[in-house]
Parts: C-alpha cells; sequence; structure tokens
C-alpha cells in the first residue's frame, strides 16, 4: 500500500444494554427470537449471516448467506449443492453461523450439524423466488470459473426468454441445508469493551435441554 491506514484510531463506544440471564431465559431459540424481530426493526438485511464452514484440508472458509427460515429444529438457507460451501459440508457437516447487527450492537454465534433438506422442501421454495432469481440459479455452475461475464449474461437473457411463461425446472444441484445448533453465543456490546456473553449448549441435537453459562467478556 502506498499510504498507510490508520486502523489503530477507528473506535467508537458501544452503548448497547445489559444481557443478563433473568431476561435472556433458557431457551436460546426464543432468546434468538427477540433479538431476531428487533432486527428486524433496525437493521438493513437482518437475516444476512456469515456461513463458515471446514474443507477435507482443514482450511477455514467464510461467506455471507441469507437466513430464509427458522424454526424449533434450526436454520434454514439455499444454495447450489456444487458451490464451495455445498462442497465442505459434504466432507465436514459441521458450521458456524454468525449475525452482527451494526445498529443494536450484538452479534449471535451458532454452531451446528448441516443436514441437506427433502427435495421437496427444496422445490417448494425454489417455486417461491423471484422468476429471474430462479433462471439465475437454473443456469448457474456456482463457484466455477467462467471466460467472462458477456457469455453468462447473454445465456441468462436466452433463458429469460426461453422460460418466459413457463415454470423453470429446480436444477438438481441446487437446494437447502438446516444448521442444528449445538452452541449458541450472544454477544451484546456494552461500554469500555466490558461486553456481555451468555453461552447455551447441548451435547446432542437429540436433546432439548441446553446449559447456559456467562462468559468473560
Amino acid at each position: 500500500m502506498d499510504k498507510k491506514l490508520d486502523l489503530k484510531s477507528i473506535r467508537r463506544e458501544y452503548e448497547g444494554p445489559r444481557l443478563l440471564e433473568e431476561e435472556a431465559g433458557s431457551n436460546p431459540f426464543e432468546l434468538f427470537q427477540k433479538w431476531f424481530e428487533q432486527a428486524l426493526k433496525e437493521e438493513i438485511d437482518p437475516n444476512a449471516m456469515t456461513l463458515a464452514t471446514v474443507d477435507e484440508n482443514h482450511n477455514p472458509d467464510a461467506r455471507i448467506m441469507l437466513l430464509k427460515e427458522v424454526n424449533e429444529k434450526g436454520f434454514i438457507f439455499y444454495t447450489n449443492y456444487h458451490s464451495k460451501k455445498g462442497k465442505d459440508l459434504a466432507q465436514n457437516p459441521k458450521a458456524t453461523i454468525v449475525f452482527f447487527w451494526h445498529k443494536m450492537v450484538r452479534q449471535v454465534r451458532i454452531f451446528g450439524i448441516v443436514e441437506k433438506l427433502s427435495e421437496q422442501e427444496a422445490i417448494e421454495y425454489f417455486q417461491q423466488r423471484p422468476f429471474e432469481s430462479q433462471v439465475a440459479a437454473y443456469l448457474s455452475k456456482q463457484s466455477e470459473i467462467i471466460e467472462n461475464r458477456d457469455e453468462v449474461e447473454k445465456k441468462f437473457h436466452q433463458l429469460l426468454e426461453e422460460f418466459k411463461n413457463k415454470p423453470v425446472p429446480k436444477p438438481e444441484s441446487w437446494g437447502g441445508y438446516i444448521l442444528i445448533p449445538l452452541k449458541f453465543e450472544f454477544w451484546q456490546g456494552r461500554p469500555a469493551r466490558f461486553h456481555d456473553r451468555l453461552l447455551y449448549i447441548r451435547e446432542s441435537t437429540s436433546i432439548e435441554e441446553w446449559k447456559r453459562y456467562r462468559l468473560y467478556p
């Protein structure tokens, strides 16, 4: 770099509210829903999350995804099974998702086991997507190298015409995953970097009972 970036001087005080055990409760899903409902009112793209995976060589990778559903079992997202993340999950079906809500000064980290959704569930969601998004998914060989964007755009517009007023078939390589949590960590930014952190853990995805701990900032 020609000019040194002065990163050390970037600082702001976090003024978030306390995160107290009596208010957090014993069920992390309920606390997540409470925080998410608040994020819907305050944040841009509140369902944006970082998905971190590890490949067969133990190399970590991460990217931003969009959460599309959360239920009593886990967190659902969709992608191409042949993408980098899909290949990682095929080798190692464990992952972490991270939500960061800037205005609320809150972060949630969730670690768990990832499973594929059924084909029928994937088809039902695919059919709900906007037409152009369906065509883009039909065309994309996600994460593969392309020679140039112009050729891909040309093919995209050809497919828009081809599928005009027709149903777009869901590609076999496209579908959904559900992350079934084993750990939640809720982080609330506080003044003087003395943050509140609550950790919820269960030993197995078949166990409903969660143990809660407070962590040092």
